[in-house]
């Protein structure tokens, strides 16, 4: 069911308990579990420009081929409710199904159930919620709380903030890329953009990760009879999930000891699961819940070295694709239909209808037209969110460790300036904590950060 603004009883105000910027699934985590902490009278307002909530980038995708990269069963948005999810989608099901816990259910499911668990919670709570379809363009801390500009112009008064504002797309990694004729470069999140490229033209797909995924199984679904080329300076593809029995060693050794040391111990624990039978994934499986532990033990040389030489081999393995998306990509790579190129992109020529890719490492090829699914920008100077660059810019934020995301307090999320100072009623939610914790845009983090931000926020 989806959630509708019009909904609520609350008249427009421009004075907030607490404001909320970003309506993905990290902003309405936080609005949900705020919603059920509030107090009579507490007002709520979250900001999100886009016609609808609980989407974000991950979830607004109207299309059933893109999967969940989780299995259902794992997807709960509240820690103290393990099968939440598992219970919503169950719970509209005609018949029962034993398997859904380990199935990948496409992601409008999940966007769906964090829209019916936002209304259930405004119903339910002895405070108020209001929904802005507009961005907020400016912060200004005041005596008390915080003044915030929207892009119409109107101003707002919160004594708390949040700022889950999720993700963005790099931009394509050529100076030209924005010169490229119209309808010749979509972005991969562009879901109904992508579709409508399928036709008997070659396409090129710049990026080989979870974006790529998404694309290549959109095209073929469409009835793309044309070659995908896709590029990227590794030209790693998605590795899949896999079925098996559970690792059962103690990976907390693996927190202590060098980049390189850790790396050793990882790879001796893979041939000993080889050795009883086990996948790897087993093995992932099991550090996965220390995933912020690791980042955050490693000194910060170490830090750097698996920023330059091991996060590619990493993100392969640790963010999966369901073994059904996994089935195409190899099916259409082994006909021909896809073909990869490891390569760094330099150039794209427009000749006549056509583009021409250049890439260091590849011969050039012909195109139709381009998609771009280089990934989520990380780095703090180069996220192009309004708000961002003005907290950044008068120094009420700083970039996180490496200039990854906003730096934050690693066990708060509570903002930090430019002198590494706490800024007081502002925390992050999601994505920007990248620097301080690494993992930090799965749900498994998400969940945890909206609780701990809405009990500070609404207290």
């Amino acid at each position: 069911m989806a959630y509708n603004a019009a909904m609520t009883e609350i008249q427009p105000s421009c004075q907030v308990d607490l404001a909320i910027i970003g309506g993905g699934a990290a902003g309405v985590l936080t609005a949900i579990n705020a919603l059920r902490a509030a107090a009579p009278g507490q007002r709520i307002a979250l900001f999100e420009p886009a016609s609808g909530v609980a989407q974000g980038i991950a979830y607004a995708t109207p299309w059933p081929e893109h999967l969940l990269n989780v299995p259902a069963g794992k997807m709960s948005g509240f820690p103290e409710q393990p099968t939440d999810f598992l219970d919503h989608l169950l719970a509209r099901r005609e018949a029962a199904d034993a398997t859904l816990a380990e199935q990948y259910v496409p992601r409008l499911e999940y966007a769906d159930y964090l829209q019916q668990r936002l209304t259930e919670a405004e119903a339910a709570s002895a405070g108020t919620l209001q929904v802005v379809h507009d961005a907020v363009i400016s912060l200004q801390p005041q005596s008390g709380g915080h003044l915030l500009q929207q892009a119409a112009g109107e101003n707002w008064q919160a004594a708390q903030v949040v700022l889950a504002c999720g993700n963005s797309m790099r931009p394509l990694p050529l100076p030209e890329g924005n010169a490229l004729p119209p309808g010749k470069v979509v972005d991969a999140w562009d879901y109904d953009g992508v579709r409508m490229l399928a036709g008997d033209q070659d396409l090129a797909i710049i990026g080989t990760g979870l974006s790529m995924a998404d694309c290549v199984v959109s095209l073929l679904s469409a009835g793309h009879r044309g070659r995908i080329h896709v590029l990227s300076r590794h030209a790693l593809l998605p590795l899949p999930h896999a079925h098996g029995g559970s690792a059962d060693f103690d990976p907390q050794p693996l927190l202590h000891g060098s980049l390189r040391a850790r790396m050793r111990r990882l790879r001796a624990h893979v041939r000993a699961a080889e050795a009883q039978g086990l996948p790897w994934q087993a093995v992932m499986d099991r550090i996965r819940p220390l995933g912020q532990a690791l980042w955050r033990s490693l000194d910060e040389a170490d830090q750097r070295r698996f920023l330059r030489h091991v996060v590619r081999y990493w993100d392969v393995h640790r963010h999966r694709i369901a073994e059904s998306v996994h089935e195409q990509l190899t099916a259409a790579e082994q006909s021909g239909r896809l073909q990869r190129h490891r390569a760094r992109l330099d150039a794209v020529l427009v000749q006549d209808a056509n583009l021409q890719v250049h890439g260091r490492g590849t011969p050039p090829f012909n195109v139709g037209a381009l998609i771009n699914a280089t990934g989520v920008e990380t780095r703090a100077l180069g996220l192009r969110n309004p708000l961002l660059q003005q907290l950044l810019g008068d120094g009420f934020a700083r970039p996180g460790p490496h200039g990854l995301g906003l730096d934050a307090d690693p066990d708060t999320g509570q903002l930090h300036d430019t002198h590494g100072a706490p800024q007081p009623g502002l925390w992050l939610v999601g994505s920007l904590r990248i620097g301080t914790l690494w993992e930090s845009l799965a749900i498994p983090e998400l969940r945890v950060q909206a609780q701990q931000a809405s009990r500070v926020a609404i207290a």
